[in-house]
């Protein structure tokens, strides 16, 4: 199958309709938390940034699916859009049912060219989540939560990996049609430098000393990476990231493509560990 025909189209939004999951957070049987337990839940400092950005990429999809005019592709585009407000609906309800703290946002307005938005999150939704795929096992591991909690929130990861080769295709099938289908890789590399930086930019800035905490940090990535890799070396974060994510991905069709610049550049970074001399290992959050 050539990338970027009418085959590939096909493929990647019947695919992905196909797939669709029907359930709603009120359905779902969420557990009863002990105090402690509802303590460490309720400590979790990414729900705020959770809850309003799959908010916001809800209602940014429904928008731009409406400009899109190949009918197959925006009715993809608009089924993403209803999967991201119902991300936005369960966290709500999590929120709501443990009575998390999440402090008030205005709303933001939709920015007026919203392709170029939808690109910007589509390559942030990757980065963030194919570290989210190694956290919710690390957490998962050291039962963190009760393991009915991770039964709910492990198809909504599997989810996230149907939104990334979705993505992954679409911009690819995308720059094809255009005719520039050669700048793919180059494209993808300034697009991953920029969520990496918008990344960094929010550590950094959580670093400061009295720094108030943040209500605008970006990304599941930036603000949850402390909660559950105290004691983690990054080699160990690293390996279980690439096992998860390649388990998530290995779901799909083989002929789809799939976000390779995260597990490449980690691939390399493990094996560069291995290759160094071994010393006393250092907790990632430490060395953060």
């Amino acid at each position: 199958m050539k990338i970027g025909s009418e085959e590939h189209k096909l493929l990647l939004c019947q695919s992905f309709m196909d797939s669709h999951r029907l359930y709603e957070p009120e359905t779902m049987t969420w557990p009863q938390l002990d105090a402690e337990t509802l303590k460490r839940l309720q400590g979790i400092p990414f729900w705020d940034e959770a809850l309003y950005t799959e908010r916001k990429a809800g209602k940014m999809l429904e928008a731009y699916a409406a400009t899109v005019t190949d009918p197959l592709l925006r009715e993809a585009i608009a089924l993403q859009g209803r999967e991201e407000a119902r991300h936005g609906r369960l966290i709500g309800y999590l929120i709501d049912r443990y009575q998390v703290e999440v402090p008030e946002r205005p709303e933001r307005e939709l920015p007026p060219d919203l392709e170029p938005a939808f690109i910007k999150f589509g390559y942030g939704e990757c980065f963030d989540s194919f570290f989210a795929f190694g956290l919710f096992e690390i957490a998962r591991q050291g039962d963190l939560m009760p393991e009915a909690f991770f039964t709910i929130f492990d198809p909504i990861l599997d989810e996230e990996a149907r939104h990334m080769v979705f993505f992954v295709n679409w911009i690819a099938y995308k720059q094809v049609q255009e005719g520039a289908g050669w700048l793919r890789p180059w494209n993808s590399l300034w697009q991953y430098r920029g969520a990496i930086l918008r990344r960094l930019e929010n550590i950094q800035g959580m670093a400061k000393p009295g720094k108030k905490k943040a209500t605008s940090k970006k990304g599941f990535t930036a603000t949850g990476a402390k909660s559950f890799m105290m004691g983690l070396t990054l080699e160990k974060f690293l390996e279980t990231c690439l096992q998860e994510n390649q388990k998530r991905m290995s779901q799909y069709d083989s002929r789809l493509l799939r976000p390779d610049f995260l597990p490449i550049l980690s691939g390399l970074g493990l094996q560069t560990l291995k290759l160094l001399p071994k010393r006393k290992s250092s907790p990632i959050a430490d060395a953060a």
